[in-house]
């Protein structure tokens, strides 16, 4: 991912806070000389001083027969965006789009049956957290959770993390703060996230232009 040194993030904290809350992505491989790509959920983890993404699929999907075959993998994971006109700076400009994205690198293994119950146990209790009337997974079941054959599970070690916080760092403090009103009059929720972003994130603008 192209990312100029102004918007590249680094910090450790700050993009494992992002991936435990954007964390539906699109896992990228390659499948019979072309790329293939899911969406699904996947869940940012350390374990033994490494860092991990785990998820799961259909076995009907034939993305996972070609994993044992993978040098390496892609995910891809979005935040907050929204357009950005020029019309909000105090010079004259082009209009752009304000974003985060995430792209994770790693090895790829499957994981045996022993190791997906307690995984979907995990995303289950995540999710469930906040349902007025949780599912326990514990009491669904016998026939229900037979589902549980007709699905994947893997493991990605992640060996590389590309950050990009394009959050109108460019800016001057003025333009900055009119950017941020703006997003926030608007009705779209993207627009409001955005500007909610760029307040947690304020960088120190002294000295843009």
């Amino acid at each position: 991912m192209y990312i100029p040194a102004l918007f590249k993030e680094t910090d450790h904290a700050k993009i494992t806070e992002f991936l435990k809350s954007n964390a539906f992505g699109l896992l990228i491989t390659q499948h019979d000389g072309k790329p293939l790509a899911t969406h699904l959920p996947l869940e940012y983890l350390e374990k033994d001083g490494k860092a991990y993404l785990q998820g799961h699929l259909a076995k009907r999907n034939v993305q996972w027969e070609s994993f044992d075959q993978q040098n390496e993998v892609l995910a891809v994971f979005n935040g907050p965006h929204s357009y950005v006109s020029a019309s909000w700076y105090s010079i004259e400009e082009v209009s752009t789009w304000n974003y985060v994205a995430v792209h994770i690198y790693g090895k790829l293994r499957t994981m045996d049956q022993e190791e997906l119950m307690p995984m979907l146990e995990g995303l289950m209790a995540k999710y469930e957290a906040d349902v007025d009337a949780p599912i326990d997974m514990s009491k669904l079941s016998k026939k229900t959770l037979n589902q549980v054959y007709g699905i994947v599970g893997f493991e990605i070690e992640i060996t590389d993390v590309q950050a990009k916080y394009k959050m109108s760092q460019n800016r001057s403090e003025k333009d900055y703060e009119n950017i941020i009103d703006q997003l926030e009059d608007d009705r779209g929720t993207q627009s409001a996230e955005t500007a909610r972003m760029m307040r947690k994130f304020k960088p120190d603008l002294d000295g843009n232009a």
